[in-house]
């Protein structure tokens, strides 16, 4: 038997968030205006503890840093990945994130290409993804003017629903949403527009015009059009959403008993929905892990539902 790691989330409260974290997974969120769960992550800005077993209590960053042998002694400086799950229960500021090249000269950090699996989505629930300008003189001009109804490329989501956010795009998560996210490990983000909404401070929040014009792409690929690979498993069936440079992610739809495959330096677990065992300990919806590169093949029973990511 390898090692897993069973980790305890972290929360952020946000001007936008809500209450489903708890209403839906049962988590002791902080406020009923609770925006994120990091999941799975050994950030500085949330960096998660270990809950049981031999590293209880240590951070994900400290067992990377010590045990890199555990994560197929991959290199790098940090831990690459980050799973969350984002209550919107008002939208989100329109933003964008710098790719790994702008981020390491301007920030000292990975940049940020994400995906998101959409866990609910109440009625009329949008998204943005994406923008119509066609020159960077036209998106410039968009935002001096503030005309965000023109310029932003927004569309109704349902529950289901996956998207590919390489760097570069700009986005928003919309009110309505329970989102998972799988991310490069950062936390730079460049607001454009939040709607000229105040904080508790009675102030707008900080934009950062400047650099979202210098890092987003113009023209922006607006084609949705997916084709996902589905393959059938002992007992269920795996979806592959996107392999990309960055990440892999997968959704297991389990029956009774399947064994599932570690080829992966580590593979990022949330159990979305259900319960059931894995190697014999009970897991159920809201559980992340870390299945290490030392675990080579992991026996889950019951009626599950897991996003797996992995490098």
């Amino acid at each position: 038997m390898g090692h897993v790691l069973k980790m305890k989330p972290v929360f952020k409260e946000m001007i936008w968030g809500g209450h489903k974290l708890k209403d839906v997974y049962g988590y002791d969120i902080p406020s009923d205006h609770t925006g994120e769960c990091w999941a799975l992550s050994a950030h500085k800005n949330g960096d998660c503890e270990v809950a049981d077993g031999e590293f209880a209590g240590k951070t994900l960053s400290w067992v990377f840093e010590n045990h890199r042998e555990l994560f197929g002694n991959i290199e790098g400086d940090q831990f690459p990945l980050l799973v969350k799950i984002i209550d919107a229960k008002n939208d989100l500021s329109v933003q964008v994130h710098p790719d790994d090249a702008y981020a390491r000269a301007n920030e000292n950090s990975l940049g940020k290409t994400e995906c998101w699996y959409v866990l609910q989505a109440e009625e009329g629930t949008k998204m943005v993804m994406g923008h119509h300008a066609r020159t960077k003189e036209e998106f410039v001009k968009a935002i001096e003017e503030d005309d965000y109804d023109n310029l932003l490329n927004s569309f109704q989501i349902k529950e289901g629903d996956f998207f590919y956010i390489p760097s570069g795009t700009l986005h928003a998560i919309c009110s309505g949403s329970l989102i998972y996210e799988a991310q490069q490990s950062s936390d730079i983000t460049y607001r454009v527009y939040d709607y000229h909404r105040k904080g508790a401070d009675g102030k707008e929040r900080q934009l950062h015009v400047k650099q979202s014009i210098e890092v987003t792409k113009v023209p922006s690929d607006n084609d949705r059009k997916q084709e996902f690979v589905k393959t059938k498993l002992e007992n269920g069936e795996k979806t592959r959403y996107v392999e990309s440079e960055f990440f892999k992610v997968d959704k297991y739809q389990l029956e009774d008993e399947n064994v599932i495959k570690n080829d992966a330096p580590f593979q990022m677990v949330s159990v979305l929905n259900g319960e059931g065992t894995m190697d014999g300990d009970a897991i159920k919806k809201g559980d992340h892990f870390i299945i290490c590169s030392d675990q080579k093949e992991t026996k889950f029973c019951g009626s599950l539902e897991l996003m797996i990511t992995t490098l």
